[in-house]
């Protein structure tokens, strides 16, 4: 489902040093599965979720989502897929601070063409399962931000989209909570033939992942946890 190649992304600094955020990053991720990118901040996790959702380009390499090549589209085509192919779990959770909790849960399916009323219908048994159902009705500013997480988690799994991205989704969840929101993320990757990934610096939600890569200095590499140094994936043009 997801083909990753190559995949290189650098920035420029004032010393003239680039950054290598992503270098020469290459997996894959078949429907129904959930594959975690694991390491600290800094190590360029959210650059490649960027790039794969299509928010940024890459310098080189090839992103293939169900064999079509992604990383090149146009800016109106990256809209359409990421509003169609992909549910995006971002740290920052971009809800609408004039709409209720339900509303923002259903953007997606209403910017799909859905009409409000069975978008309504059609979120609610998901806000249940992430136990925000009570809070439909509220603002945002209303909410924790663990609520406000889960309302983020409902939207991007609202559409049922064949390629589910997350960044930290439990970074503002209690261990109940987190646990609770990784189960479904991994449930709904297998019930529903979606390609998940998953990136995070925590540890226990390796647990409930199908494989799991470590990213270092924009490098990816096999992870084991009893590896106190993991040797590096080879890049495309090492094999």
């Amino acid at each position: 489902m997801l083909d990753v190649r190559a995949l290189v992304k650098h920035y420029p600094t004032a010393g003239g040093e680039p950054v290598r955020a992503v270098d020469g990053v290459s997996f894959e991720v078949r429907a129904g599965e959930l594959v975690a990118i694991y390491g600290p901040s800094g190590s360029g996790k959210s650059t490649l979720l960027m790039l794969v959702a299509a928010v940024m380009r890459p310098d080189s390499g090839e992103i293939l989502v169900g064999g079509h090549e992604i990383s090149r589209l146009g800016d109106r085509d990256a809209a359409r897929y990421r509003l169609h192919e992909v549910g995006f779990v971002s740290q920052t959770f971009h809800l609408i601070s004039g709409l209720s909790a339900i509303d923002n849960a259903i953007v997606k399916l209403v910017g799909s063409g859905m009409r409000p009323k069975h978008a309504q219908q059609r979120i609610t048994p998901l806000l249940a399962r992430l136990g925000v159902d009570s809070q439909a009705e509220r603002a945002p500013s209303e909410l924790s931000m663990g609520e406000q997480q889960r309302i983020a988690i409902a939207k991007a799994l609202s559409t049922n989209p064949s390629l589910l991205l997350a960044d930290e989704p439990t970074g503002n969840l209690d261990t109940r909570r987190s646990r609770a929101v990784l189960a479904l993320l991994s449930e709904v990757c297998r019930e529903q033939g979606t390609a998940g990934v998953l990136v995070t610096h925590d540890p226990e939600a390796l647990g409930y992942v199908d494989r799991a890569y470590t990213l270092r200095d924009g490098r990816l590499g096999e992870h084991r946890p009893d590896d106190t140094h993991l040797p590096l994936l080879p890049t495309l043009e090492q094999t």
